[in-house]
């Protein structure tokens, strides 16, 4: 087996990995504005923190391939706002198909993180910033859906390479680098967030010492 790969392939790749952590952090971004005002709704009690508790586990189930789908087909690609463009561009579609849990997920850590500081213990609270760094790598690999709609990522430029394959044995090895070097960049991340909570805890073992 001789694997033949494009002069170009590589800086296509990374081109494409920078554009899978784009998704993410866009994604990630609108989370915190919609999640943070969710999990506030849901503290609130009542008939709203009901509604908002709700909304919540609705998004937390949605799927990112349905609500990509569903946006591409909801949304004409000639809609306009005032006179201006409206329809999102193929990158915002797959970022905004991953606000669902993105929101969510920052809602649930959220609401936890506002009951730690009226317990008094504000670390305990910072423990939502370990949490919604590991929901970012998540996103990291879950925008690879973008490759289903021509976004150019990361996915995408492995697939479109391996089209120019000779082999199977080939294919496959060249989705083995691609499945290490995203690997490699989750377990980085993952290492970040380890990291974090250990910092922390030991800050809440000295507090408590204190």
């Amino acid at each position: 087996m001789s694997l033949r790969i494009s002069s170009d392939f590589v800086p296509q790749f990374l081109a494409g990995m920078v554009v899978n952590f784009e998704i993410a952090a866009i994604a990630l971004l609108i989370g915190l504005a919609l999640g943070g005002l969710l999990g506030l709704a849901r503290l609130s009690g009542g008939l709203l923190g009901g509604a908002a508790t709700t909304l919540i586990g609705l998004m937390r189930a949605a799927p990112t391939f349905v609500v990509m789908f569903f946006l591409l087909n909801i949304i004409p690609a000639d809609a306009t706002l005032f006179g201006l463009p409206a329809a999102p561009s193929p990158l915002m579609t797959v970022a905004l198909s991953l606000v669902p849990y993105s929101a969510s997920y920052v809602a649930d850590n959220g609401v936890e993180a506002l009951k730690q500081m009226r317990a008094g213990s504000p670390l305990g609270a910072l423990l939502f910033l370990p949490n919604v760094t590991r929901a970012f790598f998540v996103l990291v690999m879950s925008s690879s859906a973008g490759a289903a709609i021509g976004v150019t990522e990361g996915i995408a430029v492995i697939l479109r390479e391996a089209e120019q394959m000779p082999t199977l044995g080939d294919k496959l090895v060249l989705f083995g680098i691609g499945i290490l070097c995203f690997g490699i960049a989750l377990q980085a991340g993952f290492a970040i967030v380890r990291a974090l909570q250990r910092h922390l805890g030991r800050l809440a073992l000295r507090d408590r010492q204190g």
